[in-house]
């Protein structure tokens, strides 16, 4: 397998670790000292920042459920350049409230090594924020 392909399907595995909600397998994918970001809009939800590391990649998940109802992610298009995966998609999100919305979203991945050292999401925050106070 080469590097692209070896890329793409760590990413793939990624996704599918999101979808399984397996945070052993996502973490699996991710370096140990990965930078996993979020747009700093997001603070006031305790979404936003850099978390590093396996230990800030589960804190976030976790805190995920407090702030939301649920949400699956639906990447729709990979896009592979160097050591970088770039991953454009949709997620279905869910309010606390019940009231669900499909936002976009683009993911950009790096990788070294076979493992992901980075990972930046971004999305539209002014609809998310609406969708959580929803």
């Amino acid at each position: 397998m080469n590097t692209k392909q070896s890329n793409i399907h760590l990413i793939h595995a990624a996704y599918q670790a999101f979808h399984s909600r397996d945070v052993g397998a996502l973490l699996a994918v991710l370096s140990e000292d990965v930078e996993w970001i979020h747009p700093e809009g997001m603070k006031e939800y305790g979404l936003g920042g850099t978390k590093v590391g396996h230990a800030g990649v589960k804190e976030f998940l976790a805190h995920v459920p407090t702030v939301l109802g649920g949400m699956r992610l639906h990447p729709l298009e990979f896009v592979h350049s160097g050591d970088r995966v770039v991953v454009f998609g949709v997620r279905d999100v869910t309010s606390r409230s019940g009231h669900t919305e499909s936002l976009e979203f683009v993911h950009s991945w790096t990788l070294q090594d076979g493992k992901a050292v980075r990972m930046e999401d971004i999305f539209d925050t002014v609809v998310f924020h609406r969708l959580i106070e929803s």
